[in-house]
């Protein structure tokens, strides 16, 4: 699941050597930290939340099949 956030995320950015993915246990499943350059937080946000809300829903998806509950922050 890391992989995917990863390889979205790096085909969005200008910068894919900063994209970093960090994945946190807690008490509600698996959280997806993703960092990336500071110039960057606008093309994974996207207009209006857009990009961000697709890329939540794919890995939402992803996780469906193997019964995990995921969710996807991402820092800027």
């Amino acid at each position: 699941m890391k992989d995917l956030v990863t390889v979205i995320a790096k085909a969005l950015v200008d910068h894919p050597e900063d994209v970093h993915v960090k994945e946190v246990e807690d008490s509600q499943g698996v959280v997806y930290r993703l960092s990336v350059n500071p110039s960057d937080v606008g093309k994974v946000i996207g207009k209006q939340g857009r990009i961000a809300k697709a890329l939540r829903t794919v890995v939402t998806s992803a996780a469906v099949k193997e019964n995990k509950r995921v969710s996807v922050e991402i820092d800027s």
